[in-house]
C-alpha cells in the first residue's frame, strides 16, 4: 500500500461486515458492558410511547369517562375516573423518572466503552507508527499522520457504540410508537407508518457524499494541524522574517475550504430535514382527515386518536433522530475504514525470517555496487564500492545533496538499497534483525533530538540499565559536567520541549554522552559540529573525540581537523565515490575533487585554525 496517507480512499467505508468484524477484537474485551448498554437502549427507546398510550384511559375514563364506572380486585372496590385521575401523572412522573435513571446509566456505559475501545485502537496504532520506516515520515505531514493516528480512531472507536446505543433506542422508540398506532388504530396506522417510511428514505442515498467529504476534510485538517505545528517549531524564523500574514493567509485559506467543505455537506445533506418535515406534516393532515371520519363514525374514541396523533407526532422525533444517527453511523465507518487502512501499511524495511544476531565488527562494513534513490528514476547514490575496516575512522566529503548522509542512513537500514548491497563482515545486513543491527551503530546529526524529560532520561536513552557510575564517566567524557554543576537540579534538570531549554552545543553533548552510554562498535558522525560557534564547537569535539576512541567511525564534517585526522577521505560527487584516500594522498592528485575543495572551502579555515 502507498505511504501516503493524504491518498486515502476509505475503500471499505460501505463494507459494513468487514469493518465490524475489523473492530470487534476491540470491542471484545468490553463485550458485557457493551451489550448491556444496548439491552438498556430497549426500554430506553419503547418508554417514549408510555406518555401517548396514557393519554388514551386518561381522556376516555377521567374526562369522558363515568364516575360511576368501577373495578372491584380482591373485594376491593375502585372507582375507574378517580383512581385513573390520581394515578396517571404519577405514573408518567415515574417513568420519566425511570427513564433518567437508564440514561443516566446509558451515557456513563457509552463513555467508559468508548474510551476503552479508543484507547486500546491507538495503542495498537501508535505500535504501528513506530514500527515505520523512514520514507513514511518524508512523504507524510505531520498534521495528517496526527489526524490519521488520534482523530479518525477517535471517531471510528469512541463513537460506534454511542451510534449504535442511539440506532437501537431510536429503533425501539420507533417500534414503541408504532405499536401505540396499532393498538389505537390499525387503519390510521398503516398511513402513518407509511409516510414515515417514504420520509427516511433519502437517508440511504447520501452515503457516498458522506465519504467523499468527510475524506476531503481529513486532508484539510491534517494541512491545519500541520501549519499549527510548523508555526509553533518554526516561530523564530516566522518572528525574524516577518512572515505571519503568509501564516495567516494559509491559515484562512485552510480555515476557508474547511468551511466549504462542510457547506457542501451540509447542501447536500439538508435538504432532508425540510423533505422530512413535508412529506410527515402530508401524513399528518391525511390522518387527521381520516381520524375526523373514524371519530364522527363511532369507530374511534376521541382518546384514541389523541393517543394516535400524539404518538404520530412523537414518532417524527425517532424518525429524524434515526435519519442522523445513520448519517452519523456512515462517517464512523468511513473512519474506521480509513483507520483500518492504517493497519494494512507495513513497512517495506523490517527484520528477515530466520534473522541473524549480529553481535558486532570483526573485520570490515563494505558497499558493493549499491544503487540508491528516494523517488523512482531519481537516482541518489551509483554503483558506490566501498570498504572501511575496523576502528578506522573514514571521512565523508563531497558536494551538498551529493550523497554522503544517505550512505550512512543505509547502516542501519533507515533505507534500503536500490541494488547492490552493504555487508559487515561478508554478510548482507538485509539478513540482521533490524533490533541487532541497531544495537551496533550510534548516531550524533547536525540537530539532534532531545526528547521531554530531563537530561538524565536523554543520556539514559543510550542504555536505560546503566549504572550510576556509568552516567558520570560520560557526563565526564561528554563534557557535560561543566555545565551540569551550574545547574540547580543537575542531571534533573528539564530539557524542555525538542531540548529548547539547552543551547546547541549543550544539546550536543548530552547526544553525545547518549552515544557514550550506548558504547556501540560503530559510529557515525553526521555534521556534528556544524551548527556551533567556535567556543563550542571545541568543547563537542573534544567530547566527540573521547566516544570514537577504538570505534569504527563514519564523519560527514566541515571541521578540516576532523577531515584531516581521518584515516580515509571518500569524495562523494553526484552520488559516485570519485577519490579515496588520505589527505596527503588526495592532496597530489592534479586537478582533484578533494584538492579543489580544500583549495576552496577548507584552507582559509586551517589559516584561521592556525
Amino acid at each position: 500500500m502507498d505511504y501516503r496517507l493524504q491518498n486515502t480512499v476509505s475503500k471499505d467505508a460501505f463494507n459494513y461486515k468487514y469493518l465490524l468484524g475489523k473492530i470487534y477484537p476491540y470491542i471484545k474485551p468490553v463485550l458485557p458492558r457493551a451489550i448491556l448498554n444496548l439491552i438498556i437502549a430497549i426500554p430506553l427507546g419503547l418508554l417514549d410511547g408510555v406518555v401517548a398510550l396514557s393519554l388514551k384511559p386518561y381522556l376516555d375514563f377521567v374526562i369522558n369517562g363515568s364516575p360511576e364506572h368501577t373495578w372491584t380486585y380482591f373485594g376491593i372496590t375502585v372507582h375507574s375516573q378517580a383512581f385513573l385521575a390520581a394515578i396517571i401523572p404519577f405514573g408518567i412522573v415515574g417513568f420519566a423518572l425511570f427513564q433518567g435513571v437508564l440514561k443516566y446509566v446509558s451515557n456513563y456505559l457509552t463513555d467508559w466503552t468508548g474510551q476503552k475501545i479508543s484507547m486500546s485502537l491507538k495503542k495498537d496504532l501508535f505500535k504501528k507508527l513506530t514500527s515505520m520506516d523512514s520514507k513514511f515520515f518524508d512523504v507524510n505531514s505531520s498534521g495528517i499522520v496526527l489526524t490519521r493516528f488520534l482523530s479518525d480512531p477517535d471517531a471510528a472507536s469512541r463513537n460506534i457504540i454511542d451510534m449504535l446505543k442511539s440506532f437501537i433506542a431510536t429503533f425501539f422508540g420507533l417500534v414503541g410508537l408504532v405499536g401505540v398506532l396499532l393498538y389505537n388504530s390499525w387503519k390510521l396506522a398503516i398511513i402513518g407508518v407509511t409516510v414515515m417510511a417514504i420520509a427516511i428514505t433519502p437517508v440511504t442515498l447520501i452515503r457516498k457524499r458522506i465519504k467523499n467529504v468527510s475524506n476531503a476534510t481529513m486532508v484539510v485538517g491534517g494541512n491545519m494541524t500541520t501549519n499549527f505545528n510548523e508555526t509553533f517549531a518554526g516561530n523564530k524564523i516566522i518572528t525574524a522574517y516577518n512572515l505571519q500574514d503568509e501564516q495567516n493567509e494559509k491559515f484562512d485559506n485552510q480555515i476557508n475550504e474547511q468551511f466549504h467543505l462542510a457547506m457542501s455537506l451540509t447542501k447536500r445533506v439538508g435538504w432532508m430535514s425540510p423533505i422530512m418535515y413535508f412529506v410527515c406534516s402530508i401524513g399528518i393532515a391525511l390522518v387527521m382527515a381520516y381520524g375526523n371520519h373514524l371519530i364522527l363514525s363511532g369507530q374511534m374514541t376521541a382518546g384514541s386518536f389523541a393517543s394516535f396523533v400524539t404518538s404520530l407526532l412523537l414518532l417524527y422525533k425517532p424518525t429524524k433522530t434515526l435519519g442522523n444517527t445513520l448519517t452519523n453511523l456512515q462517517s464512523v465507518f468511513v473512519a474506521m475504514g480509513r483507520v483500518f487502512e492504517l493497519f494494512d501499511i507495513n513497512p517495506k524495511i523490517h527484520s528477515p525470517e530466520n534473522a541473524v544476531e549480529l553481535k558486532g565488527l570483526n573485520n570490515v562494513i563494505e558497499f558493493k555496487n549499491v544503487d540508491f534513490e528516494y523517488e523512482q528514476d531519481v537516482p541518489v547514490l551509483k554503483n558506490l564500492n566501498l570498504k572501511v575496516n575496523k576502528n578506522e575512522t573514514i571521512a565523508l566529503v563531497g558536494n551538498s545533496g551529493g550523497g554522503k548522509s544517505t550512505v550512512v542512513s543505509l547502516l542501519p537500514r533507515f533505507y534500503d538499497v536500490k541494488s547492490g548491497s552493504v555487508e559487515f563482515d561478508g554478510v548482507d545486513i538485509r539478513k540482521f534483525s533490524l533490533e541487532s543491527l541497531r544495537n551496533q551503530i550510534s548516531f550524533v546529526f547536525q540537530d539532534n533530538f532531545l526528547f521531554t524529560g530531563t537530561i538524565k532520561d536523554n543520556i539514559l536513552m543510550g542504555n536505560e540499565g546503566a549504572s550510576a557510575q556509568d552516567i558520570e564517566k560520560v557526563v565526564k567524557m561528554a563534557h557535560l559536567d561543566e555545565f551540569i554543576d551550574t545547574l540547580e537540579n543537575g542531571l534533573d534538570t528539564s530539557v524542555g520541549e525538542r531540548g529548547t531549554a539547552l543551547s546547541g552545543g549543550q544539546r550536543q553533548r548530552v547526544a553525545i554522552a547518549r552515544a557514550m552510554l550506548k558504547d556501540t562498535p560503530i559510529v557515525v558522525l553526521d555534521e556534528a559540529t556544524s551548527a556551533l560557534d567556535n567556543k563550542s564547537e571545541a568543547i563537542v569535539q573534544k567530547a566527540l573525540d573521547n566516544l570514537i576512541q577504538n570505534k569504527t567511525v563514519f564523519v560527514i564534517a566541515h571541521r578540516l581537523s576532523t577531515i584531516k585526522n581521518a584515516d580515509r577521505i571518500a569524495v562523494i560527487n553526484e552520488g559516485e565515490l570519485v577519490e579515496l584516500g588520505t589527505h596527503e594522498e588526495l592532496m597530489q592528485i592534479p586537478d582533484g575533487k578533494y584538492k579543489n575543495l580544500y583549495e576552496m572551502q577548507f584552507k582559509k579555515q586551517e589559516k584561521a585554525e592556525v
